[in-house]
């Protein structure tokens, strides 16, 4: 009887490590990565039309252009520079493939510009381990506005031990600082496209002020409204939902706009 309750107990022990486990994930933003979600997840956005073998890499065609040709460039972001509905292909990808680049991709899906998860974007830049980079491009993560992280104000400082991590503001603040002064070279932050969010129309606004500070680029995607002209149909096949898209919305839709982007930012540019 009593081996009856001590297993019982340690059952229940078990379930409350796993629901919190669970919650932590989820409250990192990060729990439909992990496991036998992400293996759902991937399951699902597979089968979706955008996702098809047409799609793949393979299908890429190097371009006779060499501007970015043998460059490295360092891509921090979340689940939108992974590719999480793209079965890990992002624009990130297509580029490096089309414009003979070297692609460091350092992207966790779920996580944020705000320090406070061992995952963060600031966290894991800080152990990144590239010698030299020709530039630096980081996304506005939409996981800050989705858990409606603190804006903060932009510091008065360029010394990057004064600035508020745990704010999206000193968390980009940071991110400049350390990329300039670690590869000494352009830094470039993009956005998501239009969407239905409120709290990331603030972030966009942010951003835009934070660049008047320290000069940096900004592929503006939210504020393109020629970009943003979708028909219906185009929506359903580019998207996988309101924030990530799908290998054909990387490759077909944004791939184009980024390549012409971060190639006239790295031109004007030189470091």
């Amino acid at each position: 009887m009593k081996k009856k309750k001590i297993l019982k107990y340690t059952g229940m022990a078990i379930s409350i490590l796993a629901v919190s486990e669970v919650s932590w994930m989820a409250y990192c933003g990060y729990a439909w990565g992990w496991g036998p979600f992400a293996k759902l997840h991937d399951m699902k956005t597979a089968r979706l039309p955008g996702n098809g073998d047409a799609y793949d890499l393979e299908q890429v065609k190097p371009s006779s252009d060499i501007t970015l040709s043998g460059k490295t460039i360092v891509f921090l972001g979340s689940s939108v520079t992974y590719g999480a509905a793209s079965q890990g292909i992002s624009f990130a990808d297509y580029l490096e493939r089309q414009e003979g680049c070297i692609a460091v991709k350092e992207a966790v899906s779920g996580t944020t510009l705000v320090a406070e998860c061992v995952d963060s974007y600031i966290e894991r830049l800080n152990t990144l381990a590239v010698d030299k980079a020709d530039l630096f491009i980081c996304q506005l993560s939409t996981n800050d506005a989705t858990q409606k992280k603190p804006l903060g104000k932009i510091s008065a400082s360029t010394t990057i031990e004064d600035f508020d991590t745990h704010t999206v503001a000193g968390a980009i603040e940071y991110i400049i600082a350390y990329a300039q002064n670690t590869w000494n070279c352009p830094v470039l932050f993009y956005t998501n496209p239009k969407y239905d969010s409120a709290e990331y129309e603030k972030m966009v606004m942010l951003l835009e002020k934070i660049q008047e500070k320290w000069g940096i680029g900004i592929i503006n995607m939210w504020n393109n409204e020629t970009f943003n002209n979708l028909s219906d149909k185009q929506s359903r096949f580019y998207m996988a939902d309101s924030i990530h898209p799908t290998k054909a919305g990387y490759l077909e839709w944004w791939l184009p706009y980024m390549e012409k982007e971060i190639k006239t930012y790295y031109a004007g540019n030189p470091f």
